[in-house]
């Protein structure tokens, strides 16, 4: 079971300005900021929780393939998720849609963030 995840990126102020919009429509919003001039950490909950599990962390940028998908409830807020995304900077890695070769009622949309990281709401409801 994953608790909560922490990667690095090279450019702090840009990532977090694109977390920050792309991630409402999943009702994700940062929770802890520390500044880059002390630490450089910022973290993010959701769903009501105070517990934080999505960091990004200012410095050693996350190199290779990274991949997060978040999960939603219904199909209209991956597809919210997809149009903040893309006003926030990221840049399509798939349009919303059915993905059936996963499983008949995948529903996801991914977009690529500002250092190229691949990110994913899905949704497994028909």
């Amino acid at each position: 079971m994953l608790d909560h995840i922490t990667f690095g990126t090279a450019d702090f102020e840009r990532a977090i300005a694109f977390y920050d919009q792309a991630l409402v429509p999943l009702g994700i919003t940062r929770l802890i900021s520390v500044s880059a001039a002390q630490s450089g950490t910022v973290a993010y909950a959701g769903y009501g929780d105070t517990r934080p599990f999505f960091w990004i962390a200012n410095g050693q940028a996350t190199r290779g393939q990274f991949h997060v998908a978040f999960a939603t409830s219904n199909r209209a807020t991956v597809d919210a998720f997809y149009q903040a995304a893309l006003a926030a900077g990221g840049q399509d890695n798939g349009a919303p849609g059915l993905r059936p070769h996963y499983h008949p009622d995948y529903y996801g949309a991914f977009v690529r963030d500002p250092e190229g990281h691949n990110i994913e709401a899905v949704c497994h409801a028909g």
